[in-house]
């Protein structure tokens, strides 16, 4: 029999998601409507709270495009982002025709600097007569960012927000749950998140009102006639009854999934507490509480890795750790931003031992298919980028893979 691969985060089927799958076969409800869809977005507005309504949606990435969308952002617009991220918060500005403006990290919680997000504002006030039409900070890996900052700086230029808090679900600012700050807040239930629908997301909306509107869009923007009539652009964006029945077993699972994430958390953070040249990204104040989805470490750049004078030496052919679908065939071995020798060192060493290791998000703002945006850095992402590594942390991994996890990172250092 092969040995376990520990992977970075696996989705866990609790047993619950049968029940409500075999009833949207039972009775049919397959489409993208039906009681498990509503049933599933009653479920997440409890949890979230504060009054907010939620549109199930099939992904995140068209969360993000629909709170933008909403927000009324249009081709030529400019759209502030944070740098730090997957290309999903970024991606949906260009399906709009709208420029995406990237602000770099600050370097306790690794999201959206509040500073450069003003500079950011300013500037580009000054050089387009413009305010940009909406601000995206995410929660990298689950980590809360500066909300209370950014939200009243967002405020004070009357700029909406829409919380990327795909990575974050379950996360809390100030005891109050991550994506329901801003005027729209973004959560994705892929395969690798808190919880799963297998694929999905949602919408967090202010109010009645917002959420029909979110609704139209999802739906083909279709007017009241007995035939189809369209006077906006719609999408196909809704989630299916089937995926939602998923979502309203994993519902009941949630905590006890945060709870682990962060128990793992704790095991990483004890074994690195006194380890020279590894540190734990860790919570940096007692008002803020992630869900530590991926757990990640930085390594010291003069850390000494085996193997790491060897790296970088081969074009890597195909998809790296847990890449889904067709990637595009790299042509060189080296770009102009990349994980240092010994991260790179580090991560294939995991890799030899069947530990999926992963490098953290590489800025949007170094890019090549960004390379005409604006920008506003101070160093922080890059340098982050270069040195940082996401460790294995889901509902699956277990602490007896963790304490390999940590004997292996240990045994390669020199």
């Amino acid at each position: 029999m092969a040995e376990k691969r520990i992977l970075l985060c696996l989705a866990h089927m609790s047993g619950a998601e049968m029940k409500y799958v075999q009833e949207a076969f039972d009775t049919n409800w397959v489409v993208p409507l039906g009681p498990n869809v509503t049933g599933f977005e009653k479920d997440l507005e409890a949890f979230v709270g504060q009054q907010k309504h939620v549109v199930a949606l099939s992904s995140g990435t068209a969360a993000v495009h629909l709170a933008l969308v909403a927000c009324g952002v249009k081709a030529g617009d400019e759209v502030i982002v944070q740098s730090f991220t997957f290309c999903a918060s970024s991606h949906p500005v260009t399906y709009l025709g709208a420029k995406p403006v990237f602000v770099d990290s600050e370097r306790d919680t690794w999201n959206m600097s509040p500073e450069l997000l003003e500079e950011a504002i300013k500037d580009r006030i000054a050089k387009t007569g413009h305010k940009p039409k909406a601000i995206i900070p995410v929660y990298l890996y689950g980590m809360p960012a500066r909300i209370d900052e950014i939200m009243a700086i967002a405020n004070r230029y009357d700029i909406p927000v829409i919380e990327d808090a795909a990575e974050g679900f379950g996360s809390r600012y100030d005891g109050r749950v991550v994506g329901t700050f801003g005027r729209y807040g973004v959560l994705s239930f892929n395969g690798n998140k808190m919880i799963t629908t297998s694929g999905g997301g949602a919408l967090i909306c202010p109010d009645g009102e917002s959420y029909n509107r979110v609704m139209y869009f999802a739906t083909q923007a279709r007017e009241s006639y007995p035939y189809y009539q369209h006077t906006e652009v719609g999408y196909n964006y809704r989630m299916s009854n089937i995926c939602a029945g998923i979502g309203r077993g994993q519902m009941t699972v949630l905590d006890a999934h945060i709870s682990h994430h962060r128990h793992i958390a704790q095991l990483y953070r004890e074994a690195f507490k006194d380890f020279d040249g590894i540190e734990f990204h860790d919570n940096p104040d007692s008002r803020t509480e992630s869900n530590f989805w991926l757990n990640t470490i930085t390594l010291a750049s003069d850390l000494k890795v085996k193997g790491q004078e060897d790296v970088y030496k081969a074009v890597v052919k195909g998809a790296v750790g847990g890449a889904a679908g067709v990637v595009h065939q790299a042509s060189t071995v080296h770009t102009d931003c990349e994980p240092n020798n010994n991260v790179e060192a580090m991560r294939i060493y995991l890799d030899k031992a069947g530990i999926e290791s992963r490098p953290l998000w590489k800025p949007m703002h170094k890019q090549p298919v960004y390379h005409d945006a604006s920008a506003y850095v101070n160093g922080v992402s890059e340098e982050l980028f270069h040195c940082g590594l996401c460790l294995p942390s889901g509902p699956m991994v277990t602490d007896d893979d963790v304490a390999k996890v940590i004997c292996t990172i240990k045994e390669a250092v020199y």
